[in-house]
């Protein structure tokens, strides 16, 4: 039975325009001019209205660091009397900028303890950023700025130094008066949705913002509408960036909350639709499948972010934009990327993973991506983007879309079809992808079969000859597994399979037909970011110009 009608197709989504990108670059150019800066000038809060409250959980290790000195993120650990030399990665950069730490120090302190450090940071920024318009002023930072100024209001605002108390209040005011204009200023999607949803905050919590509150809600409809696709997806395909959005979302129902004014129906129905595709690329542990940059994430953190949004909705199973195919039985959860990567302005740090795929049974991973993460070696990085960190198939050592050097996606995928068919309890889907095609000649696709009862994952990869080009000797080709840590692999006497024993539960048998299967050093990057060292299963081979089919299969066994 053909459970999505037969089949879809589905094509690489394009980033925003050239025209666009001009027009934004222009718009940012007029911040740094003498008009700008009288348009900022104005009233300022004597204090604000409420505090709402935050509610998102805070890393209690990176809080406790902040006490010690340090700020944390991913990889990166940077002394806070070091801040204001710089020398760190643009991720880290945003997050000192954003004031999300803010999060994580009332994780780790109450007001008293935690006061003199988020004033002391608070002083750093005021001193750098409020003698013009800096890229610290970009659009989407104020927006989190404002979100985590208001909520943590008694961390930056508490001082008896009335100066500094103006200073902060002063530039609260000012940051609104430019997002006001500036909101559109940056890229659309997530950015955008934060920089939006700042207006909205400020408009709620600072005295005499009920108009500008309303642009506020206009402006996020807009945003939102071009940030997610039909599916409730992010267009940028990342995962953690759906996690965001999901988090603003939850932080802006909050102040609605503490003014006891309902959530505008736009907004509620955005963050109603993005729930199931955040659900649908989780596995049976509670954290996110590795895919596009991002890592697995805190179980505790999404499941926070998924309460705190008052949404009750099942995980999306089988989307026809999101693209993350999702197979569940008996415990079993299967992710599947059965989509093009994104392309443009989206695809920053994108990565060649179509019909990649992980595996977990219960709270356990067994089979992985390797992942990605802020602060890591940029050699290391730019490794994770390739099709070989990935649980899928190699053809002739190259990814099945380019990477470029700058972050960007080059020629590659550019479509994919899908058919998800289930049949006598178990379910199925097969995929296939043109990344090989023009250059190789040969159409890569993957038939994944899960039964009811979870115990057994089969799986069949093809090469079919496709387009023009024709292949004139054997290709070399080779299927990475990435196995989680923790798995110890064993290879059989035959070398056609291995046992995958896990340090508790039942263990995982791997078998093979028709080429050499070898076992490879391996990483996987865990929630924290730490690399974590680990193996996979590699089966490598060749195919004839006339193609090549390849059996596998996951058995669980007693």
């Amino acid at each position: 039975m053909a459970v999505d009608g037969g089949g879809h197709r589905l094509r690489g989504a394009s980033g925003e325009s050239l025209a666009s990108m001009l027009s934004r670059a222009i718009h940012r150019l007029s911040w740094r001019t003498p008009i700008h800066n009288m348009r900022l000038r104005g009233r300022y809060p004597l204090q604000l209205i409420d505090v709402p409250a935050d509610p998102i959980p805070g890393r209690l290790r990176a809080g406790r660091a902040l006490l010690e000195g340090r700020m944390l993120l991913g990889q990166e650990s940077v002394a806070l009397d070091a801040l204001a030399r710089g020398g760190y990665s643009p991720a880290f950069a945003d997050h000192l900028q954003s004031f999300a730490w803010l999060r994580d120090l009332a994780a780790a302190a109450p007001r008293d303890a935690g006061a003199p450090v988020a004033e002391a940071l608070m002083q750093l920024w005021l001193d750098k950023n409020t003698r013009g318009v800096t890229d610290g002023w970009r659009a989407d930072l104020w927006g989190r700025r404002i979100l985590f100024w208001t909520a943590y209001a008694p961390y930056v605002l508490g001082a008896s130094d009335q100066e500094y108390r103006k200073a902060v209040l002063n530039t609260l005011a000012r940051g609104a008066r430019h997002l006001d204009r500036a909101a559109d200023s940056v890229t659309h999607g997530v950015p955008r949705v934060a920089a939006w949803a700042g207006v909205i905050a400020a408009g709620l919590l600072i005295p005499g913002g009920d108009l500008r509150t309303a642009h506020g809600e206009a402006g996020i409809i807009r945003a939102l509408e071009q940030a997610l696709d039909a599916d409730g997806g992010v267009l940028t395909r990342v995962p953690a960036a759906q996690l965001d959005l999901v988090e603003l979302l939850a932080q802006l129902r909050a102040a609605y909350e503490v003014r006891a004014r309902p959530l505008p129906a736009g907004i509620e129905k955005a963050l109603g639709r993005a729930i199931p595709p955040l659900l649908g690329v989780l596995l049976g542990d509670g954290g996110l499948s590795s895919w596009q940059g991002g890592g697995p994430c805190d179980p505790a953190r999404i499941a926070a972010a998924v309460a705190a949004s008052a949404v009750r909705a099942d995980a999306l199973t089988a989307p026809r934009h999101w693209g993350y195919q999702r197979l569940d039985a008996s415990g079993v959860q299967l992710v599947v990327d059965a989509a093009p990567p994104p392309q443009g302005a989206l695809a920053r740090g994108g990565c060649a993973s179509t019909l990649a795929f992980e595996l977990s049974e219960g709270p356990h991973r067994i089979i992985v991506n390797c992942g990605g993460g802020s602060g890591l070696p940029a050699e290391l990085a730019a490794g994770l983007r390739t099709t070989a960190a990935h649980s899928t198939l190699v053809l002739a050592d190259t990814n099945s879309t380019a990477l470029h050097d700058d972050g960007s996606l080059g020629k590659g995928v550019s479509e994919v079809t899908v058919d998800r068919r289930e049949a006598g309890g178990s379910l199925g889907i097969e995929a296939s992808h043109d990344g090989y095609v023009r250059r190789h000649g040969f159409r890569h696709a993957r038939r994944l079969t899960l039964s009811g009862d979870g115990r057994q994952l089969s799986g069949e990869d093809t090469l079919t000859p496709s387009g023009r080009k024709r292949a004139l000797a054997a290709t070399p080709f080779a299927l990475h597994f990435h196995l989680a840590p923790g798995l110890d692999p064993v290879l059989t006497a035959d070398g056609r399979g291995a046992l995958l024993k896990p340090a508790e539960g039942e263990a995982w048998q791997f078998r093979t037909d028709g080429a050499t299967l070898a076992l490879e050093d391996s990483l996987w990057i865990d929630p924290l970011g730490r690399p974590k060292p680990t193996k996979a299963l590699l089966v490598k081979g060749e195919t004839q110009p006339d193609g090549l089919a390849i059996g596998w299969s996951f058995r669980k066994v007693r």
